[in-house]
């Protein structure tokens, strides 16, 4: 294992996935949230093909045992996709990024509720403060009965986010289930493909023509978010996920950067204390799954755990 490799490369698809996002939020007035899914979706396959081209693995590595599994993966995600692209275009960008950190407090829950793994008291309690900090996020936002339309969108902008990070959360787990059986690239690219037909279907609901400037942005945001699928997935060849997880969260001082001084977008006390918490919370139960890991490695090779 190579830590640093690992870290580095998380760190990478981490800040390509926000660049990717950044350039989405700069189309979002004008351009659809299913038209950006497609975009997204579409020009990331040459760089995935490109990429299996490259390790060898074009002929073996997109086989698969279970069309229909590949499907609703893609479908779930396709989903969160769409919704995280809508929240976009009504959030400032670190407020979507804060919300979306529910997505790994709400992992736990679910793979405990359709995975059957255990889940025990501290787990839960971290789970629970992180959901605290999401509301703290969430709390200004959420006056669904104002008259204000700005006010109005926002609020609808902070569900549309937080749903996104539901579907996030259950492509996770769906995901888990799927690498049992399947290959990863097979994985990253049926999904690519999957999203890219499923975003054609909101054709009919008003996609436009884009300017050039979008165009570019659009097209640019699909090749750095395959880029970013390839950086995120080899992170893991190079380290354990226990060691590389908890840089996901550098995505929030990317997003604080970038919303200020290219959205004019200055973050609150309010959400960056609810985006303290989460965070928080997050490394904590990645801390935790890392100990239990540990704890049954040590069982299964016959070791007795110390302390």
């Amino acid at each position: 294992m190579q830590p640093l490799t690992g870290i580095a490369l998380k760190l990478c698809s981490v800040l390509m996935f926000i660049t990717m996002a950044s350039m989405i939020k700069a189309t979002s007035e004008h351009v659809p949230p299913g038209q950006a899914v497609f975009f997204r979706s579409v020009f990331a396959v040459p760089i995935i093909l490109a990429w299996l081209a490259v390790r060898g693995d074009l002929k073996t590595g997109l086989k698969v045992k279970s069309k229909l599994a590949h499907f609703w993966r893609g479908f779930i995600g396709t989903a969160a996709m769409g919704l995280f692209f809508a929240s976009l275009g009504l959030l400032p960008l670190p407020e979507v990024t804060a919300i979306g950190f529910a997505a790994p407090l709400l992992i736990v829950i679910f793979a405990a509720m359709f995975l059957g793994e255990p889940v025990g008291v501290f787990r839960l309690a971290s789970v629970a403060l992180g959901l605290v900090g999401v509301l703290i996020i969430m709390a200004p936002r959420l006056t669904l009965l104002s008259e204000d339309v700005v006010e109005m969108t926002q609020a609808i902008g902070t569900v549309v986010a937080l749903m996104g990070a539901v579907c996030m959360a259950l492509a996770q787990i769906y995901i888990r289930k799927l690498v049992q059986s399947e290959q990863t690239s097979a994985i990253v690219f049926y999904f690519s493909l999957t999203s890219s037909a499923l975003a054609l279907l909101t054709l009919p609901f008003g996609w436009v023509i884009p300017t050039g400037t979008e165009a570019a942005l659009l097209i640019a945001a699909g090749l750095i978010g395959g880029v970013g699928q390839i950086f995120l997935t080899s992170a893991y060849r190079f380290a354990g996920a226990s060691v590389v997880a908890p840089f996901d969260y550098a995505s929030m001082l990317f997003a604080l950067v970038i919303g200020y001084f290219i959205f004019d977008e200055a973050p609150t006390v309010q959400m960056l204390t609810g985006a303290g918490i989460v965070i928080a919370a997050g490394v904590v139960i990645i801390w935790r799954e890392h100990a239990l890991g540990l704890k049954r490695s040590k069982a299964r090779s016959g070791m007795t755990p110390q302390g």
